[in-house]
């Protein structure tokens, strides 16, 4: 085992490891990049990052920023229609000590790593068209039987856009259609499942504490499938967008490329989704109350869609707000988002018998058939000058108790604890689930440097008061939530 080591304690070697990443990014953007070079919008509109993100801090968007995604990504001139990404971190975990394999379960834990990488395509095809496709390379994305990893690429947010926008003396209309991989992927606040998280996470388990692996919204149907939305924005005061999605296949199985068969999310048919916003914006303040949802039909086996009894049947609402003050030197953005979802089983998996006792010996209830979730996320972001930045984040998330979400219990052979009742010892710790039940609260502080617009430095720590049901021993191991505060370190650059 591997002594419990204070979050803060750096070895020496990932200092130094730091200090160099910083002065390499610095100075190779510094010498390479000119004053006027932006990276592929901004040098295809001729504007800074802040024009588009709010405070220049990539991806939250300002109105300019919202008008360019819903007129489809065409203002300004063609451009060489390429952009790269890169994210250096370091993740390490508050405690190491309660595992049995902490070299798996805590992979990479304090060093510094090149985490992942992507290549943009888009912008301005015609006057009416544009896109933003991406495509991300993960290096640590398989590890073999000799605990070497290896590099994959898929394809990662794809949004194919057609607007048009009519404006006058009495209106100003934008009207669009998406073709994109990933549910709300073409909603323009920042508030939306597939944007509020965005820092990239890496791979390696030892961040699978740190703020972007906590509880966000997300929609079961999750990315990688094919939809087609139709939306409209109305004197720049009401949004409406209305599609649905289905499994990406045939013609348009490259919106899942780079992912094995049987890893791609199989759906039944047209899953409908809908986004409807209030958006209001006077002087440098702008308020948006909005609210979305998706209701999917999701195979069990994506190898086997022959059987409609497979199906998982998922209802997400969500209701979101957000408010941002916009005037320099400063940038202040408050988000909201709360989301209900429902979740019914395929009738093979509901009601089954529990794998694990009580501490008595006596059996637990069966499985359910279906389970709710109630996820509360919120965030408050300000950032000085499009440089200097700061923000605090909350996650509030609570479910229903079911059977089937146990991954430790009481053995109904020796009611000794374990993974397995026909084990004989545990076999696994620190992502298990005792109590059967989600909830899992805590919240995000970070801070973060732009020494240019292209690259930022931050810092975030991600604290637990509730992991898996539980505060303390969540996993029935002797594990508590608290030991899952993670201190995660990186290095943003795009260009």
């Amino acid at each position: 085992m591997v002594a419990d080591t204070p979050i803060f304690s750096f070895r020496q070697r990932a200092r130094g490891s730091w200090m160099a990443w910083v002065l390499a990014f610095a100075g190779l953007l510094g010498a390479c990049v000119p004053a006027h070079a932006l990276p592929l919008f901004a040098r295809q509109t001729g504007q800074n990052c802040v024009a588009c993100h709010a405070g220049g801090q990539f991806p939250e968007l300002t109105p300019y920023g919202r008008m360019f995604k819903m007129t489809g990504y065409t203002i300004g001139e063609r451009t060489v229609p390429l952009s790269v990404m890169v994210l250096g971190s370091s993740s390490r975990v508050a405690n190491t000590s309660k595992s049995d394999e902490p070299g798996q379960d805590f992979q990479k834990n304090g060093d510094a790593l090149v985490a992942s990488a992507s290549l943009f395509l888009g912008g301005k095809v015609t006057e009416n068209i544009g896109a933003f496709a991406q495509i991300t390379y993960d290096p640590y994305a398989t590890q073999d039987a000799a605990g070497s990893f290896h590099g994959h690429s898929q394809a990662d947010n794809i949004d194919l856009r057609y607007a048009d926008r009519f404006v006058n003396g009495n209106r100003d209309f934008i009207f669009g259609v998406s073709l994109n991989n990933n549910p709300s992927v073409s909603d323009p606040w920042n508030t939306a499942a597939a944007w509020m998280q965005y820092v990239p996470v890496p791979s390696p388990t030892s961040s699978r504490f740190i703020d972007g692996a906590a509880p966000y919204p997300g929609y079961a149907a999750g990315s990688n499938i094919a939809g087609l939305t139709a939306y409209g924005f109305w004197n720049r005061t009401w949004y409406a967008e209305i599609g649905a999605y289905g499994t990406s296949r045939g013609a348009l199985s490259f919106m899942h490329a780079g992912m094995s068969n049987d890893a791609v999310t199989k759906l039944s048919g047209a899953n409908p989704y809908w986004r409807f916003a209030w958006n209001h914006e006077w002087g440098p303040h702008n308020i948006m109350l909005g609210t979305a949802g998706m209701v999917a039909r999701i195979y069990d086996d994506p190898l086997d869609t022959s059987d409609s009894a497979t199906l998982h049947h998922t209802q997400d609402l969500l209701l979101d707000a957000q408010y941002q003050y916009l005037l320099d030197p400063h940038s202040v953005t408050a988000q909201m988002v709360y989301q209900h979802s429902h979740h019914r089983y395929p009738d093979a998996l509901a009601n089954q018998p529990a794998t694990f006792v009580d501490a008595l010996g006596n059996p637990l209830p069966n499985t359910n058939s279906s389970d709710t979730t109630n996820l509360l996320r919120a965030k408050l972001t300000y950032v000085y000058r499009a440089t200097y930045g700061g923000s605090f984040g909350l996650f509030h998330l609570t479910g229903s108790t079911n059977t089937a979400n146990q991954t430790s219990g009481f053995s109904p052979d020796t009611l000794g604890i374990t993974t397995d009742p026909s084990a004989q010892a545990p076999s696994q710790r620190v992502g298990g689930n005792f109590s059967g039940n989600p909830a899992t609260n805590g919240g995000t502080l970070e801070a973060f440097w732009t020494p240019l617009q292209y690259v930022r430095i931050g810092a975030q720590y991600t604290f637990y008061t509730k992991y898996n049901g539980a505060s303390e021993n969540y996993d029935g191991f002797g594990r508590n939530a608290r030991d899952n505060n993670s201190l995660f370190l990186y290095i943003w650059a795009a260009y």
